[in-house]
């Protein structure tokens, strides 16, 4: 079944734009009464058929609308620094989203070496990678923030902080994960000590990730199947 993502879908028949009509067309040769899906991202889940295969606006006519389609257990919200490498930054938001995550800030610490991002490039990947996981709800990538206006946030919840440093001696395992999770991932030199110690009387705990040392992205990816993993347990 081929699936096909737009926020803004409504009423009994819908329009794709030209991008997605131009790959029901040209690409995916689909012609009147071919299935297809429809996701708006926020939960919508709506099957239909291929109505009108224009390949400048092909029209859909909707059948069945499911709203809050498979939602997350939890909420997961990761704030991790971006990898100086983009490819690697880029392949921890395809798989955090296909494994499951609603929220996502680019974290800018003292060791962070990439401070700029391409927020549309970063959408189309999350859009991407909802899609081929055939979920409803995409992630919502939010703009780059120090860590100290981060840490100024009053997020409820589960709230933790990963780290190398010897100080942190309790196991992601030993995390009690709620509704809502807010966990931090340092940049590839790892936190600073005062890094740290910001985060910790901001409320939030350290913890580790094991005994081997872990590149950024490996460590989001492990917090995003951990949670998944763990919140099922408990």
């Amino acid at each position: 079944m081929n699936l096909f993502y737009n926020p803004l879908i409504e009423g009994d028949t819908f329009d794709l734009d030209e991008k997605e009509s131009r790959h029901v067309v040209r690409v995916l040769r689909m012609v009147p009464g071919d299935k297809v899906i429809l996701v708006d991202g926020k939960g919508g889940w709506y099957e239909g058929i291929v109505e009108k295969s224009d390949p400048r606006r092909c029209r859909i006519k909707i059948h069945s609308h499911t709203p809050d389609y498979q939602p997350l257990p939890f909420d997961l919200h990761v704030a991790i620094s971006p990898t100086k490498s983009m490819e690697r930054f880029e392949w921890f938001l395809e798989k955090a989203t296909e494994i499951g995550i609603t929220e996502i800030t680019p974290l800018l610490c003292h060791r962070t070496e990439r401070k700029q991002l391409n927020p549309a490039r970063l959408e189309r990947i999350i859009i991407s990678a909802m899609k081929q996981s055939m979920r409803a709800y995409k992630p919502f990538l939010n703009e780059p923030e120090k860590i100290a206006d981060f840490l100024s946030h009053d997020y409820s919840g589960t709230l933790g902080i990963a780290h190398c440093m010897p100080s942190s001696r309790t196991g992601i395992t030993d995390l009690e994960f709620s509704e809502k999770n807010v966990l931090m991932v340092g940049p590839e030199g790892d936190f600073t000590g005062e890094e740290v110690d910001m985060a910790i009387n901001a409320g939030y705990q350290p913890f580790h990730l094991g005994n081997s040392r872990l590149r950024t992205e490996t460590a989001g990816i492990y917090l995003a199947t951990a949670v998944q993993i763990l919140s099922c347990k408990q």
